[in-house]
């Protein structure tokens, strides 16, 4: 499906929350492009933005354009390959917070559905047990509103639209979500409340584990969570259990 309008906001031009001479992270803002578009008129990005000021950056992983939070980039070649290690071999944790329409009865609970790009539907993915590629999300309710439900998750894997997927399948889309809600609960939003609020990592030079977080403009309780989350079980391995190429 072609980008029918792209107006991506402007101000802040760039959010800078944490930066070193490795690295930099940034809030994306809902409704920019991580990277360029294919059309000359999507070149803005947040890519793009930074380039104009770090002519070496590089970027480590994105979000979708509607979603908005916590953007890792590299500085430099090395930092580069070593977060791209962390994030191929699952040694990154994030947490996103959405707002999902309906009433989530489970206070917490897991999403285990293999995902799988729906091609005549592009870019929407769709569950398929045949050929989806596996994938797990972790969701815990934080609020339970009139119409909809805060929860708080965290991606096992990392698949393309694997959160708004999951909750949908849950039948609880995430509202204002062009793709996967409809009526309603499309309608109850300006925007897609999706936002990567914290991340932890790997420092590429210190190996230091780090944690960054940005408060969620939609839901202003979101606290930090990354070291004290549900899943007590799952640990993050020693930087220095990462394979080698």
């Amino acid at each position: 499906m072609p980008m029918l309008e792209y107006n991506p906001p402007r101000d802040p031009w760039v959010d800078i929350v944490y930066e070193d001479e490795h690295l930099l992270a940034v809030n994306k803002p809902s409704g920019l492009l991580s990277v360029p578009g294919r059309a000359p008129e999507h070149y803005d990005s947040m890519w793009s933005r930074l380039l104009e000021t770090y002519p070496e950056i590089q970027v480590v992983h994105r979000l979708d354009m509607c979603t908005s939070g916590l953007m890792l980039l590299a500085k430099n070649k090395p930092a580069e390959s070593a977060l791209k290690k962390q994030f191929q071999y699952r040694l990154t944790h994030k947490v996103y917070y959405a707002r999902v329409w309906g009433r989530v009865e489970e206070d917490e609970g897991v999403v285990e559905l293999p995902l799988i790009a729906d091609w005549p539907n592009r870019p929407r993915q769709k569950v398929c047990f045949e050929d989806g590629k596996p994938s797990k999300t972790l969701f815990q309710v934080v609020q339970r509103e009139e119409k909809t439900t805060m929860v708080r998750l965290l991606p096992i894997t990392g698949r393309s639209h694997q959160l708004r997927v999951h909750m949908q399948a849950l039948g609880h889309p995430i509202v204002g979500d062009e793709f996967y809600s409809q009526g309603e609960a499309f309608l109850f939003s300006d925007r897609l409340e999706l936002h990567a609020a914290e991340l932890s990592f790997y420092h590429p030079d210190s190996h230091d584990l780090r944690s960054i977080f940005v408060p969620c403009d939609f839901y202003l309780e979101a606290e930090a969570r990354i070291f004290h989350y549900f899943d007590p079980v799952r640990q993050l391995p020693d930087y220095k259990t990462l394979p080698r190429p």
